[in-house]
């Protein structure tokens, strides 16, 4: 039905329509930011040989989206970003520590980070169709990143 409203907002024009479905998902994700996420679950990552480890805690409303398997790839994804930019200092810009120093060019700040593997899209937007998809609220409460000898 979403798609038959997206149609006809758009006046049958697909490349509106998905425009408007995202603008719609965008304005679902921010009404449901202010909801309780006491479920979800930790996804661990190791990479490089054993040299580099990630654990994440990533949250959701429910344990029924927390067991799907959108919900464990979207964990999965954030694990490989944290792993992949040792500079990831903080989860959002309210998080960064008060003397900590900019380096040019590498974001700290995992929301606003590019994927790895999409650059196209933030972590932010990967999360935003995670809420859009799974109907909750999806938070990255907190994570560690283990780099042996550092």
């Amino acid at each position: 039905m979403d798609c038959k409203r997206a149609l006809e907002a758009s006046d049958g024009d697909v490349k509106k329509a998905i425009a408007y479905l995202g603008e719609q998902g965008i304005a679902a994700a921010a009404k449901r930011s202010d909801r309780e996420t006491s479920q979800g679950l930790i996804e661990s990552y190791i990479h490089g040989g054993g040299r580099v480890g990630v654990l994440v805690e990533v949250n959701c409303e429910t344990d029924f989206v927390a067991r799907t398997d959108d919900f464990k790839a979207l964990a999965r994804e954030i694990a490989l970003q944290i792993a992949g930019l040792p500079w990831t200092v903080a989860i959002s810009e309210d998080q960064l520590p008060a003397d900590f120093v900019p380096v040019a060019g590498q974001e700290a700040v995992l929301l606003k980070q590019s994927s790895i593997r999409d650059s196209s899209k933030t972590i932010q937007q990967l999360i935003t169709e995670a809420v859009a998809k799974t109907g909750e609220n999806i938070q990255v409460r907190r994570f560690a990143r283990f780099e042996l000898g550092a």
